[in-house]
């Protein structure tokens, strides 16, 4: 009879101790929750000190008419250097050049040859890929300025590609001066396709050798399987291949100062190219930066462009 009260007693002293201990867990957390992001701190302040800092004065800059030499008054001058930019037919020629570079270096270039590196390596003898895998990496590894002496002597009048070809008896010319974008473009394809091949290299591994069996028995050719099963189960790493190339191809700036300095006259001269010239050559910083932030708003609108084609479709 006296259990009644004394287990009840016992559940009362119970449910008030664990309400006790859930509250003190409950304070306990709250008490940690801003502490656990002190050890993220210092990263955080060095990031807004010499990331963010530099990037908002260069914003600010961008609006005025600074300059290295000359004038040492710095005046903010709003939208001029924009507007002087989109008036200025030699930025309009870089634009195209950049465009033209990045289609025919890393969109059609890079991507497409690394794909087919990439398919073929997987049906080659360890010999052959550990070869051919050594080569193309060499040249990815070289610093982006010692591929650009080593291409310009390459396509130079006097270079390799000239003394093979008057060996063959086929006409030659001086390729960096009849054909620098396209040489600069080449260049940019020898030294970059190493990327793309390691990404693709591991995608197709990651496809099932069931399916692709499944497709030759079912007798469809090598083509076919490449466009209706390859490359849909791969879409997710083309989209991030296309993207990191297009963004890595937008900013190179030394293997073309390198070979051509964006000559003859300004036929390679590309947005960084041209973006350099006009800070650091003709000490028009302002102006400079102003091209530098539209080079970066052209970055991102690749970026969207390519996260939009990441999407899962619904």
């Amino acid at each position: 009879m006296t259990s009644g009260p004394m287990t009840s007693g016992v559940a009362a002293s119970g449910g008030a101790t664990s309400g006790a201990t859930t509250s003190g867990a409950a304070k306990g957390t709250r008490r940690r929750g801003p502490l656990r992001w002190l050890p993220l701190a210092p990263a955080t302040i060095l990031l807004l000190l010499f990331l963010g800092g530099p990037i908002c004065y260069c914003v600010y800059i961008a609006f005025t008419d600074m300059q290295l030499t000359g004038s040492a008054s710095t005046h903010f001058v709003g939208f001029d250097n924009f507007q002087r930019a989109f008036q200025d037919p030699d930025f309009r020629n870089a634009v195209v050049l950049t465009f033209v570079f990045t289609v025919i270096s890393s969109i059609i270039g890079q991507n497409t040859l690394g794909l087919v590196l990439a398919a073929l390596m997987r049906r080659a003898s360890r010999g052959v890929r550990t070869a051919v895998g050594s080569v193309v990496i060499a040249a990815w590894v070289v610093p982006e300025i010692v591929a650009g002496f080593l291409l310009y002597a390459f396509f130079r009048r006097e270079g390799t590609l000239n003394a093979v070809l008057d060996w063959l008896h086929l006409p030659s010319q001086n390729w960096l001066y009849t054909l620098p974008i396209l040489a600069v473009s080449f260049a940019n394809v020898w030294r970059g396709t190493a990327f793309s091949m390691l990404v693709y290299s591991a995608a197709l591994a990651e496809i099932p050798k069931e399916v692709t069996e499944a497709a030759e028995v079912d007798g469809a050719s090598g083509v076919r399987r490449l466009w209706y099963i390859t490359l849909p189960m791969i879409r997710r790493s083309i989209g991030t291949n296309l993207m990191l190339n297009t963004l890595q191809t937008l900013s190179v700036f030394g293997l073309i100062w390198a070979m051509t300095r964006g000559g003859p006259g300004n036929r390679s001269q590309t947005l960084p190219v041209f973006m350099y010239d006009q800070a650091f050559l003709k000490a028009l910083i302002g102006y400079g930066t102003a091209v530098a932030l539209l080079l970066l708003l052209v970055g991102a609108l690749f970026s969207a462009v390519y996260l939009r084609l990441l999407r899962t479709e619904v």
